[in-house]
């Protein structure tokens, strides 16, 4: 059985009081998630990316730096939409320094 539908069948169980602590503690916990934005470990050296993709918010935002325009970053990257790149610059205004960061190790290595 999938974990969601797990999940669900425990959630029968809680009282109203439960399932209010814990959609706090969901809120609480997705308080810092950027929609579009994903992280993991695993992939990108666990730099923040766009889903579905292995592009790094920090290449987009240097390439912008460069100079380089929405549209040609769209050309460049056909899997990108519009909408990915808005979130992009949202994660980048949230996360000044770790793209800072994360720019000056890739380009020193």
């Amino acid at each position: 059985m999938p974990l969601t539908e797990q999940i669900e069948q425990m959630l029968g169980s809680l009282t109203r009081a439960e399932k209010a602590e814990l959609l706090q503690r969901m809120a609480k916990d997705l308080g810092d998630a950027f929609p579009g934005i994903d992280s993991s470990p695993d992939v990108c050296g666990g730099d923040a990316r766009i889903v579905r993709t292995r592009i790094p918010v920090w290449v987009l935002d240097r390439a912008r730096q460069l100079g380089t325009s929405e549209a040609d970053l769209l050309k460049a990257y056909p899997s990108l939409r519009a909408e990915d790149l808005a979130n992009a610059w949202a994660y980048v205004r949230s996360h000044r320094a770790e793209i800072d960061r994360q720019i000056r190790e890739n380009e020193e290595a």
